[in-house]
């Protein structure tokens, strides 16, 4: 019942958000460009609930084939990283487009960050219940994200993850998203 809810909260949500949305992508997408020739829209293969596969949609923070050599977490000085980059990773204003994502099904606003297939696969063999984090919609931000984010190890996630989905409710959903504007709004907060 409440996962449920918490769509139809997404959606009542998402939906009339695009027109605050698409404003600020627009201007985000002429800097990235002026920056770093390339498209924009970074759209890239995650893994969600119950290890569906879907196409995640971000705004680009790295240079054109910042992955040429393989894919690597970025790390806090990674030179991959453009200066609009850096901001927009700052402020979570590249999380943004994933907006859709929500609109189509594939995420939820708030929920466990989805990975990448090739970083699932080394997980689930190196993370004990990692795979528990697939039993719900990932999201735009989460638990582990205004709690930690960037700084903290996959296993270090994993924990934030299983209490977010041990504990979900419309109060702990608030909370996150109370954190996250915070984050958002003054670049300040956990990365």
């Amino acid at each position: 019942m409440y996962r449920r809810i918490k769509r139809i909260i997404g959606l009542l949500i998402s939906i009339p958000s695009l027109l605050l949305i698409i404003p600020i992508c627009l201007i985000a997408c002429i800097f990235i460009v002026i920056e770093s020739s390339g498209n924009p829209i970074y759209i890239q293969e995650r893994i969600g609930l119950n290890g569906q596969s879907f196409s995640i949609y971000k705004l680009r923070s790295m240079y054109q084939d910042a992955e040429k050599n393989g894919h690597k977490w970025a790390s806090k000085n990674d030179t991959r990283i453009t200066k609009v980059g850096r901001f927009i990773r700052k402020t979570r204003i590249d999380e943004l487009p994933q907006i859709i994502n929500v609109i189509k099904g594939e995420m939820s606003i708030i929920g466990p960050r989805p990975e990448r297939p090739e970083f699932i696969n080394e997980f689930l063999k190196d993370i004990p219940n990692f795979n528990e984090r697939l039993a719900v919609r990932p999201g735009i931000t989460g638990w582990a994200q205004v709690n930690g984010g960037y700084e903290l190890t996959p296993k270090d996630k994993l924990v934030y993850d299983l209490f977010y989905i041990n504990h979900e409710s419309i109060k702990l959903d608030f909370l996150i998203l109370l954190k996250t504007i915070k984050v958002m709004v003054t670049g300040n907060g956990s990365r």
